[in-house]
């Protein structure tokens, strides 16, 4: 990775752990913390298509490594705990816990099975549809609950959750879009 590339996603988390760390979230409960996220969203695929250095640097990568990127959504488990605890409601936690953690095994195997090209192509497209309707289904979520009582999303204002919506959760919207942009440029033309 280019050392400009590295700064800027370092200086990114260390922003987004500064916010979590002072709360500086809470304000956002409810549908300002999804623009947020999609604030962010826009903005790092903006620079993916119009920054030379950074859309070269992802565009040798394995698709693989886009994909591999998403054993974050590992996070689901953390989700269930907190439900148990009483600290996420059900209708948040629950199927954003299992659907995460249903999109990084499948990210598991899409990366590690030993695939031909075209397959492992194929396996790579679906997976990428079923994880983004995954993310996009728990922002949705996330936005209806916000909307009720934006309060029982607290959790996800301050660490270790706040870098849900300040770092991670963009980076894998960003990802699936990226993913199918590459897909697509690789399709066999008629």
């Amino acid at each position: 990775m280019p050392l400009t590339l590295r700064i800027s996603l370092w200086l990114w988390l260390i922003t987004a752990l500064f916010a979590g760390g002072k709360q500086w979230l809470t304000p956002l409960l409810g549908p300002p913390l999804q623009g947020l996220i999609f604030g962010l969203t826009a903005l790092v695929l903006l620079l993916y298509f119009k920054t030379r250095l950074l859309r070269s640097w992802i565009d040798i990568l394995d698709l693989r490594a886009l994909v591999f990127f998403h054993i974050t959504r590992f996070v689901g488990f953390y989700f269930l705990l907190l439900n148990q605890r009483g600290e996420l409601p059900y209708a948040f936690a629950v199927p954003g816990g299992w659907g995460d953690i249903a999109v990084a095994v499948s990210a598991l195997l899409v990366c590690l099975v030993p695939l031909g090209e075209a397959t492992r192509l194929r396996a790579i497209r679906f997976w990428n549809i079923f994880g983004l309707m995954d993310i996009l289904f728990v922002l949705f979520t996330a936005a209806r609950l916000g909307l009720q009582d934006p309060a029982q999303l607290r959790a996800l204002t301050y660490l270790p959750l706040s870098l849900l919506p300040t770092f991670l959760v963009p980076l894998i919207i960003a990802t699936h879009i990226i993913i199918f942009v590459r897909l697509r440029r690789t399709a066999p033309t008629a």
